[in-house]
This record gives structure tokens, sequence and C-alpha cells, in this order.
């Protein structure tokens, strides 16, 4: 991870004495490892310096809330859904572009349902990538203790991102070795997921190491307000986790017409229901296409859309680049292209999201009381 500059002499002295005190006394109590840091000042367990993408340049964001974002390395992430929501090929892209980062791609695979020719799809070396099909809660976290492991004593400069897909189909040894007859509450997995998450999150933190998790949402009986959908084997991984992403499919994406017409893909929202590295509850909408992942560039025409920096209707759409007063007009159908071949407009779109969806912290000061509204409905 990059390293901050120095603390200059002047922060030094201008620091709380007692603070300064208490910090050297904690930190010749540990002795193996430094317990205090000033923030601000230095380099610190909590500082988050890498970032490896989604695939999607608005959930990068969503996430992040800074330029060039995405999944957190040294972080734990949920991705949680209901079936052919997206789960694996978000994943799928992560690996893919761990790789290009050089990095080490991990799939621990739960389901027995893993596609080659899917991963090939999305851009994931396969005969790099460690494969590995486990059953048990136990041996997944054992497999992943010891991946870290290795990792400290070879490589701890080596970015890996590990890949848990799923942690709802995994079962647990005591299971495994019962029959099929109803047994009691379950309480075995939720007990056995808190203790390792109380294991490796401190170690993932201090790790080159992104941990992602796939969760299948299931629905709670009777309720009538509020979240109706919850995630088996208890609350460890979602308290733990720096971020949960929630995703759920909002259309599908046809081909052809009559009998011809065929189902090529879905247009998924994903909402970050919980975030520790920027505002929680922020949407991105993409399109999902079968036979290549997602559609990162056509994500952007929407939104820019949505923000009225693309105007227009119908066949025919307006973009202004207001930095050099050039005007585009297009189809929808050319956006992809003028993007492709036109660097310096993409890159001004690319400035305009930022500048649109990236939230700026402020004070209270700041706020305006008239242009806030409550929304008492904490479903979405």
């Amino acid at each position: 991870m990059a390293k901050k500059t120095a603390v200059v002499s002047e922060e030094i002295s201008g620091r709380d004495e007692l603070a300064t005190a208490l910090a050297d006394s904690l930190n010749k109590k540990f002795k193996d490892f430094k317990a205090v840091h000033f923030l601000g000042s230095e380099e610190t367990p909590t500082d988050l310096t890498e970032w490896v993408s989604t695939g999607s340049t608005l959930l990068d964001i969503a996430i992040s809330n800074r330029p060039d974002g995405g999944f957190p390395v040294g972080r734990i992430v949920e991705l949680q859904g209901m079936e052919a929501s997206g789960k694996s090929l978000i994943m799928a892209h992560a690996l893919a572009n761990t790789q290009k980062k050089g990095g080490l791609a991990v799939y621990i695979d739960t389901e027995n349902a893993l596609s080659e020719d899917f991963l090939r799809a999305i851009g994931v070396n396969v005969n790099d990538m460690l494969y590995i099909p486990l059953e048990t809660v136990e041996d997944i976290f054992e497999a992943i203790e010891s991946i870290i492991e290795s990792i400290r004593k070879t490589s701890k400069d080596r970015l890996v991102t590990i890949v848990v897909d799923s942690i709802s189909a995994a079962t647990t040894k005591v299971e495994q070795e019962a029959d099929f007859e109803k047994d009691g509450w379950a309480t075995t997995k939720a007990i056995l997921m808190s203790k390792a998450m109380r294991k490796i999150t401190n170690t993932i933190g201090k790790q080159r190491v992104l941990l992602l998790c796939a969760s299948q949402l299931r629905e709670k009986m009777g309720v009538m307000f509020g979240d109706k959908y919850t995630t088996s084997g208890g609350k460890a991984l979602g308290f733990h986790a720096s971020c949960r992403i929630r995703l759920k499919p909002i259309g599908k994406l046809k081909s052809g017409s009559g009998s011809t017409e065929q189902i090529i893909g879905v247009q998924t929202e994903a909402q970050v229901i919980k975030n520790r590295m920027g505002p929680p509850f922020k949407k991105a909408e993409f399109d999902v296409y079968f036979d290549s992942g997602i559609d990162d560039i056509n994500s952007w025409m929407k939104l820019l859309k949505n923000y009225g920096v693309i105007t227009g209707s119908g066949a025919w759409y307006q973009l202004v680049n207001e930095e050099t007063g050039e005007i585009h007009k297009f189809q929808a159908k050319d956006w992809r292209t003028i993007m492709n071949e036109n660097a310096a407009l993409r890159d001004y779109c690319l400035r305009k999201i930022y500048e649109l969806y990236i939230m700026k912290y402020r004070t209270d000061q700041d706020i305006d009381p008239d242009s806030v509204s409550l929304d008492s409905n904490m479903e979405e």
C-alpha cells in the first residue's frame, strides 16, 4: 500500500501532550505491533489505498464515493440478492480486474455451479485462477486462513481477491453428518460464522486481500412493513462486512421479435445497503448481458440523461461539452461507438459523472433544512 509522508516536526510539537504520552506508553506495552496511531498524519490500519473495480463505473462510485473506486481491498464485502440477480457475475468481474492488476484470483465454490465459458467471457484467465470446491463453513474459513498465512510468508504485497460463492449454500460438518429429518434449531452455522468473522476480519485488514461473499436472500414470513428480506447463517457476515450490496433484476433485455425473440440479458439495480467507505443507500443501474457481462458504457448514458446532461428523446439526443462548447448529436445506438472513438468526450462524460454522483461532505452550516425530505420507508 502507498505510504503517507512522514509527520513534520511542527505537527508533532503541536499535538496534545497527554495524547502523545499515552500513545508512547501503549506502544511500549504492546511491543509486537504498533497499537496507537494518529489519524491524518501517518499510515494507519484503517487506511484504504486500493480498490478493485466491480465492472460498473456507477457501482464503483456508489461504494467508494470517489473516482476509480470499487470494492475495498483489505475489507469484507457481501453481495446479496435473489436468484439470477447478478451476484456471481459481479464477483467474476472483480476476479478479472484483480488479474489485470497483477493479482491472484481465488474462487471458492459451494454450489457446484461454476461455468468456465462464462468466466472466460467476463475476462477471467481461468488457467491462473485458483478453483476450490468446498462444502462446509469450517473448510471455507480454514482455506481462507491458509491462503492468508501463505501470503504472509511468500508474497505479502501481492493482491488477492477471494470469492465465496456462496455462503448460503455452505453446510456445516454437523449438518453434513446428520440425516434429512428436522433436528431442532439450525444455529450451528450462525455460531461458526460469528467465530470465523471475529478471527479473520482484522487479519484481512492487514493484507492486500479482498473477500467477496455471496448470500441468497430469503423472505421473512408475515412481514408487512420494513425490509421483508433476510439472509441465512446469522448476522455475523452483515456486521463484519464493510460493505453490503443488494442486487435485484428490474427488467429483461430482449433481442429479435415474434418467434425469434430471445432474452439476452437483464437490467440490474444494485443498492449499497451498508457502507463504511462512503454514504449508504446509493443505487446504480446497469445492463447485464449473458454473453459478455456488464454493459458499463450504456449505463453512463442513462445517468447523464437523468441529470439533464444529455437531452432529447426518441431517436436523437444531444450532448453539449461545456468545456469546449462542442455540440454532439447522436442516436442511442451510436453511443458506444462515440465513447470508444472520442476519447476527449469520454473523459468529459466521466468527469461529469464524478461531479454529479460523488457526494461531497459538508458541515451542518451548509445544510438547508427545507431541501431535505423524510422517507420513513426503510425497505429500499
